[in-house]
């Protein structure tokens, strides 16, 4: 039986921090599900189809040195039904500090009481992305400050051209 992780995230937009965990999740796993959800209290910057484009792009480095395939979902649902529709026993979540580490434990303990044939599993920042968030790089960029050290070149273009589109409406 192939092991699937999950992992959900807004990707919006992807950012060193999700380079990290999507790495060490790939070496996990034989099937690695990136999933771009919705989130009901969040507007998104980047059209889902942007964010598809490119972690498709970005993770190619990654999909060449693991045996682990990587797919992508959409989902506006709970993160654990989708984990269930993709065939996943674990889902995956990234921990930068400890106000991470109280709010995925909540959620953990609340999916196993709604699917208790799926894990959640942990993986801590890496020393160089803990700082990172995908909101803090949105501000920056909308202040006009250089992303290029918390987000891939295409994903900082992505952001660029997202925020220029936003100021001509």
């Amino acid at each position: 039986m192939a092991r699937i992780g999950f992992y959900p995230g807004s990707f919006d937009p992807v950012t060193y921090g999700h380079l990290d965990i999507i790495t060490r999740a790939a070496r996990l796993f034989d099937e690695l599900v990136l999933a771009i959800g919705a989130h009901h209290e969040k507007t998104a910057l980047l059209p889902v189809r942007t964010r598809i484009a490119v972690l498709k792009e970005v993770i190619l480095p990654i999909t060449e040195h693991t045996d682990c395939q990587i797919s992508f979902a959409k989902f506006s649902c709970l993160a654990v039904d989708a984990a269930r529709r993709a065939g996943a026993q674990t889902i995956v979540r990234g921990l930068r500090d400890g106000g991470d580490f109280d709010y995925e434990v909540r959620m953990a303990q609340m999916n196993a009481a709604m699917a208790h044939e799926i894990d959640t599993i942990f993986l801590a920042a890496s020393p160089s992305s803990r700082m990172i968030s995908s909101s803090l790089v949105k501000q920056i960029a909308a202040l006009g400050g250089d992303i290029g050290q918390f987000v891939p070149m295409e994903a900082a273009q992505a952001v660029k051209e997202a925020l220029a589109e936003k100021d001509t409406d």
